[in-house]
């Protein structure tokens, strides 16, 4: 899908036509948009289908007066099975034109919408440089969001897991220490087209724009940072936590042996009596009952006072 905004009295709309100046939103494109845009902007079309591939790394890539800039963003889903988040990321192009900005993504995401709603103040896609940037400063944003949601969430997932110490509760840390991967990984590639934006060589800078990518640059690196702590706070909890299940198991194993054993006292007791032997002392009901509690009273003595089983 198509769309094209332009800026009127620094408020995003909605127009019909393709006008220089203006942003395009491609959202899913069909082949004939992708030939749309190709016609009409000159666009290579290498460059979409670049920015539509689910494996594309983050990159910045300038060809006959155009530059892709493909960066993910990221992206919290709710399930409909067990209601928990998911956290992954996308990948998102971003093309300069020489009259025009172009977005194209697989599909509608909250970081386009922002921008087509006019969430975002003060921004006109005619200042191609700075439009990128703050759409840029939106997705980190959004990268500290889901961090700080993360680790509100790892919270609570480690609150119930003092209370009952269950799988469901490992996975779940599990998963988001996955998606903490996802983001440290997306954001240290987000950091590397930044830096090569910085030096100036494939996007003309501006003066104006220096402050804004100055702040690009410290939210990426603070969610960098960000993520490795979480990350790393995440698998020591789910290490701790493991060690405590798998420790709980050999107690209730020590638990169920001594209990087995005591119990394997007045079989063997039970059996000699059983057996057809003569000469057997005292062969009367109370004897064996009687020798079989005192025997299965001293093993169970024996045992406890054993350090092994402490």
């Amino acid at each position: 899908m198509l769309k094209f905004y332009k800026s009127v009295d620094n408020t995003i709309l909605q127009t019909e036509t393709l006008e220089p100046g203006c942003w395009v939103s491609a959202v899913a494109p069909t082949e004939t948009e992708i030939s749309a845009l190709e016609e009409g902007l000159g666009i290579d079309r290498d460059f979409i289908r670049s920015a539509l591939d689910e494996e594309e790394t983050s990159r910045i890539e300038s060809e006959n007066d155009q530059t892709l800039i493909i960066l993910d963003y990221p992206v919290a889903e709710k399930s409909d099975e067990d209601e928990t988040i998911s956290y992954y990321t996308m990948p998102m192009g971003i093309i300069l034109t020489e009259t025009n900005i172009v977005t194209v993504c697989l599909r509608d995401n909250i970081i386009v919408e922002d921008f087509a709603q006019g969430v975002v103040k003060g921004v006109k896609p005619q200042l191609k440089t700075r439009f990128t940037f703050y759409m840029l400063l939106r997705i980190a944003g959004k990268y500290l969001q889901y961090l700080k949601q993360i680790d509100k969430l790892s919270g609570y997932v480690e609150a119930q897991l003092r209370k009952s110490m269950k799988n469901k509760e490992l996975l779940q840390l599990l998963g988001l220490q996955k998606s903490l991967v996802y983001f440290s990984t997306s954001l240290k590639s987000t950091e590397t087209v930044l830096e090569k934006i910085h030096r100036g060589r494939v996007i003309k800078l501006y003066e104006e724009d220096e402050d804004l990518l100055e702040d690009l640059l410290v939210e990426v690196k603070q969610g960098i940072e960000m993520s490795n702590i979480y990350s790393n706070i995440i698998s020591g909890t789910t290490e701790a936590y493991a060690g405590i299940i798998s420790n709980n198991l050999n107690i209730v194993m020590k638990v169920l042996t001594v209990i087995t054993i005591v119990m394997s006292v007045p079989t063997m007791v039970f059996s000699f009596y059983g057996m057809n032997v003569g000469d057997l002392p005292l062969p009367y009901t109370w004897f064996t009952l009687g020798i079989s509690a005192l025997l299965a009273i001293v093993v169970a003595i024996i045992i406890t006072r054993n350090k092994f089983f402490k």
